[in-house]
């Protein structure tokens, strides 16, 4: 591709399934289309120099959404008039917007790196390489960062409704390796030096 013609194509042809992947690495549907936007004015610019349109537009989407904190602190949006996001869902399709719904809220408690990596590496379905590329990081960090991610979400998915569970990005505590005794003479004792 390359010529700026080709770009409103791209964008009818692929604005869907980057607005799915926005949604999952925002958690709100006008963050999501927010991000989108800016997203999408960025390719925009690059686009001469743009060899796979999608690829880069995914891996923008995942640097901007991990960034995006960043820019928030320093303006201030306004939001316009909010419009009803009303669901034509029927008796069929209610276990799978639950089901959706579920893990929007699950992705949400986990930090923007993990988010994003667990999006591309197992909703957009990237090999550990690609996903590391596009979050531009080692395979390495997309490993450990999808591990701890996972392990994370099967904690938040586990606990009943209602129970909200550590911060958002917050790993889940971790006992002590040795148990804590209640006197204060064994807890201060130099474990090298015999008493």
């Amino acid at each position: 591709m390359g010529r700026r013609d080709d770009f409103a194509d791209f964008v009818s042809a692929d604005a869907t399934r980057l607005l799915r992947i926005a949604y999952l690495l925002t958690g709100h549907h006008e963050a999501a289309e927010d991000l989108l936007q800016e997203t999408l004015e960025r390719v925009y610019v690059a686009w001469p120099r743009v060899d796979n349109p999608f690829a880069y537009a995914r891996a923008a989407l995942a640097s901007r959404a991990a960034n995006r904190w960043r820019d928030r602190a320093r303006r201030r949006e306004a939001p316009l008039t909010a419009v009803a996001d009303v669901a034509q869902a029927g008796v069929d399709g209610s276990e799978r917007i639950a089901q959706r719904d579920e893990l929007v809220r699950a992705l949400a408690r986990l930090g923007p790196r993990q988010r994003a990596a667990v999006v591309l590496r197992y909703l957009e379905d990237l090999s550990e390489a690609d996903t590391a590329a596009a979050l531009g990081c080692s395979v390495g960090t997309v490993k450990s960062q999808t591990s701890r991610a996972l392990a994370r979400l099967r904690i938040v998915l586990d606990e009943p409704p209602g129970a909200g569970g550590p911060p958002v990005g917050r790993p889940p505590s971790i006992a002590p390796a040795r148990p804590l005794h209640p006197d204060p003479d064994l807890t201060t004792a130099n474990p090298r030096r015999p008493a």
